[in-house]
């Protein structure tokens, strides 16, 4: 028995189409709703699926493990609500539980499964970033997936896994950011969350990170990433996801009373010439065409 799990949070827009795409693989849908002020629960239930409330979370993984408890089945999958997957996923995914890879003694090897998530982002496909492969534990025998309650923690397992295929009709399709309205909202909460993460481990801010680290996250994806080869996109995205640390660096100082720290002028010179260093060495290796100019 398969049971999909979905977590909902005024949702009755996106739940339809999600539960649609699992019709084929699913014996048991689970919605779990984090108290929705629209018509999310009455939709679920019309739709057929199991209605259970969870009080509301700033993030989902802290109702990952009450999802999986409310579920019947012996095989789990994990959907968000602007999630969906194709019928050649859906058919594969069937077939694992009761015909996957098997040892000699005829059983199953994986206990759960890695399965490629294609995203959607301002209306495209982001194919580079890092947001590709992007592989999510969402497929599991019950019992060998958990997760900690911290935001966008990866999941505790046990057993055997294995990954599905870097193909685009075997990967969950996500349909993430559709604004930069959408965006900044959840960098906004996503940040706060972070901030309070950080300090219970002990992080003391540090002026030189607010330099550091944004400028490291866009090198990271744009070079290493190859962020470039998705266009305008991929250049927006970048910047996007760098101002994210920015902002996350700069609520942490808030958090610790906004206290001034000295900047000496050689120390910025270092920070900024080690950075542009970094920035000339990707330059070099990711776009050779380019000509640059000495840096004195």
């Amino acid at each position: 028995m398969i049971s999909v799990v979905i977590n909902t949070l005024n949702e009755e827009k996106n739940l339809a189409r999600d539960v649609a795409s699992v019709r084929g693989l699913a014996d048991e849908i689970v919605v779990v709703d984090m108290e929705s002020i629209d018509n999310t629960r009455e939709v679920a239930r019309k739709l057929g699926t199991k209605v259970f409330t969870h009080k509301k979370e700033k993030y989902v993984e802290a109702v990952r493990n009450f999802m999986i408890s409310k579920a019947s089945g012996e095989w789990i999958l994990v959907l968000d609500p602007d999630e969906e997957i194709s019928p050649k996923l859906a058919k594969i995914l069937k077939g694992l539980p009761r015909g996957g890879r098997k040892d000699s003694s005829g059983v199953v090897v994986a206990d759960y499964y890695r399965i490629p998530r294609k995203n959607i982002i301002f209306g495209k496909w982001i194919k580079h970033c890092r947001w590709w492969p992007d592989f999510q534990i969402r497929f599991f025998k019950k019992g060998y997936v958990s997760w900690n309650e911290v935001i966008h923690a990866v999941p505790m397992t046990q057993g055997k896994g294995l990954d599905l295929p870097e193909k685009e009709d075997l990967a969950i399709i996500h349909k993430n950011y559709s604004s930069l309205e959408e965006y900044l909202a959840k960098m906004n909460r996503y940040t706060s969350v972070q901030a309070e993460e950080l300090l219970k481990n002990g992080y003391v801010f540090d002026w030189k990170d607010l330099i550091k680290k944004p400028f490291r996250e866009f090198l990271g994806r744009y070079f290493a990433g190859q962020g470039y080869k998705d266009g305008v996109h991929g250049l927006a995205l970048c910047f996007l996801q760098s101002f994210s640390e920015l902002v996350l660096y700069l609520k942490i100082w808030q958090k610790q009373g906004f206290r001034e720290q000295e900047i000496k002028r050689s120390e910025i010179k270092n920070e900024f010439g080690s950075l542009i260093k970094e920035l000339r060495w990707w330059l070099r290796k990711e776009l050779t065409w380019l000509k640059l100019p000495k840096w004195r």
